[in-house]
């Protein structure tokens, strides 16, 4: 077989890597998701090899290549992993919210409670993947996070409190860029003040940003 043919078997799509991984062992996927947060955080992705990520997890380097078959897939599936739990807090918590507001309101804490949680994370995201591939990471196609995501706007669309001369898309995406400026600089100047403790003033702004200037009665 050629070196460049592809693995056989080896999981192609994210949602074929997503069931791949769900019949690895748990606590496998732990030390694999520890190691890659730990080697990419504080060196350059195109430092670290796949050999280094095996040892930190203490687990083979057939397993990596059989479940990830290269570093980019190997971070793109442990992101989807670590944003999933994010996924599954916010739905959890939009669940009985009725109110426009105090659903974008509980949106944003929980975004910024978890990064504060996982600083980690954010960088890995933002330094190790390019934008572009940001798709090629399952969970940012997931139709239910982006509903709920879309759903909280359009609600406040609907109810004219929020800004409806754009899209609900273009409002995900104020949240969004606001969110990772926010959380990206606030790890690079290694800020001692949480987000969280700031979420009064950071919600006043995202607010004042996506709101209605006259809301619709």
């Amino acid at each position: 077989m050629q070196a460049s043919e592809p693995r056989p078997n080896l999981p192609e799509t994210p949602d074929e890597r997503r069931a791949a991984l769900s019949t690895m062992r748990a606590d496998t996927l732990q030390r694999i998701e520890k190691a890659v947060l730990l080697l990419f955080s504080e060196r350059d992705f195109h430092e670290v090899s796949l050999a280094e990520v095996a040892k930190a997890a203490n687990v083979s380097l057939q397993t990596i290549y059989k479940y990830f078959g290269s570093k980019e897939v190997l971070v793109y599936a442990m992101l989807d992993v670590m944003l999933g739990r994010l996924a599954e807090r916010m739905l959890d918590h939009l669940q009985g919210i009725d109110d426009a507001r105090e659903r974008l309101r509980k949106t944003f804490w929980v975004t910024l409670d978890y990064m504060d949680r996982h600083p980690a994370v954010m960088l890995l995201l933002f330094t190790a993947v390019p934008v572009s591939r940001h798709r090629n990471i399952r969970i940012y196609e997931s139709p239910e996070l982006i509903n709920a995501f879309l759903g909280v706007f359009q609600d406040g669309q609907a109810r004219g409190v929020l800004n409806r001369r754009v899209s609900s898309k273009v409002l995900l995406d104020v949240f969004m860029g606001i969110v990772g400026r926010v959380t990206l600089m606030h790890i690079v100047r290694r800020e001692k003040r949480s987000l969280v403790e700031q979420f009064d003033e950071l919600f006043d702004i995202l607010w004042r940003a996506m709101s209605c200037d006259t809301p619709v009665t």
